[in-house]
């Protein structure tokens, strides 16, 4: 039974993965149109570093001896990753012509409130860290899966903090209040 339930959800796995990147490859023409840089956030590359480093940690196959789950984490893996795919969705919707991979504020940057938004600063982190974590309880090694999470955390808050210090700066008066109102990432805690 484990075994069965174990390559169910490996397979959803792959399927949110790939239903989830889509999420940032997929978007309407109109939103795909190049806007004029005002500010960056340089030092957001080193965050998302130390994510394509907890990306690495988690990735390799060591083997069906340290795959092996137990139902609990398969079950929560099953939940969510298509949990963390809507919200993916949802997010890169609200946000529209503004996301980019790189952080910045372009010529006619709004802030958005909208949907996901509403609750959460950085909702396309927190989709990113529920993709992440069904990984882990799916697949992963327990102590990469543990060295993933440390390089995870690390690197969005390296992003987080560069992006709202640029929010900051471009909304002096609306962003403090919406700060203060919404957590980061981490619905109840950050």
């Amino acid at each position: 039974m484990a075994s069965v339930l174990q390559t169910i959800a490996l397979i959803e796995l792959v399927v949110c993965w790939v239903a989830w990147s889509m999420a940032f490859i997929i978007r309407p023409r109109k939103q795909a149109t190049k806007q004029k840089e005002v500010a960056l956030a340089k030092s957001s590359k080193w965050g998302i570093l130390l994510v394509g480093m907890s990306f690495a940690c988690m990735s390799p196959y060591l083997g069906r001896a340290y795959t092996h789950k137990p139902t609990v984490t398969l079950i929560l893996s099953m939940i969510l990753g298509p949990l963390s795919v809507a919200l993916a969705w949802t997010a890169t919707r609200h946000l529209g012509k503004q996301w980019r991979f790189q952080a910045g504020v372009y010529e006619g940057h709004e802030l958005v409130q909208t949907g996901p938004y509403r609750w959460i600063r950085h909702p396309i982190y927190a989709s990113m860290l529920g993709i992440m974590l069904a990984w882990g309880f799916c697949w992963t090694w327990w102590p990469l899966f543990a060295a993933g999470m440390v390089f995870f955390i690390a690197g969005t808050e390296v992003r987080i903090h560069a992006e709202e210090r640029l929010l900051a700066a471009h909304f002096p008066e609306s962003f403090p209040a919406y700060s203060a109102r919404t957590k980061a990432y981490i619905p109840f805690v950050r």
